[in-house]
């Protein structure tokens, strides 16, 4: 049996430290590429909604304009499951949970999409 003494593991030479001003440029950079994401995302939602073409992008109406149109698709999608079953088709696993058919909170002068 060999016996083999472990040596405490050297301790790595410790990273230079950033100053305040590498901070503060990294926070910074860090912040913009997290505001670009947002910006990028919210410019694809409104390529996704009707209407949403050429308007000037308040993130506020993005959101809006959402979730007025996935509100919309919801009860055209109810509708055709709806007549699904008129036709005698078994619909049981098409039925959608409640917490995507409830809207906990629809904002004074919310209502339909405008044409």
């Amino acid at each position: 049996m060999s016996t083999s003494t472990r040596q405490p593991a050297a301790n790595p030479p410790e990273k230079p430290r950033l100053t305040e001003e590498e901070k503060k440029s990294n926070h910074i950079a860090s912040e913009q590429k997290r505001r670009e994401a947002i910006r990028l995302g919210f410019d694809r939602l409104a390529s996704l909604v009707p209407g949403m073409e050429g308007q000037g992008r308040s993130e506020a109406n993005v959101l809006e304009r959402t979730i007025l149109y996935m509100e919309e698709l919801i009860r055209e999608r109810d509708a055709l499951v709806e007549r699904a079953r008129e036709k005698g088709l078994d619909t049981a696993k098409w039925e959608l949970p409640d917490s995507v058919t409830r809207v906990p909170f629809a904002p004074e002068g919310a209502g339909e999409l405008p044409d």
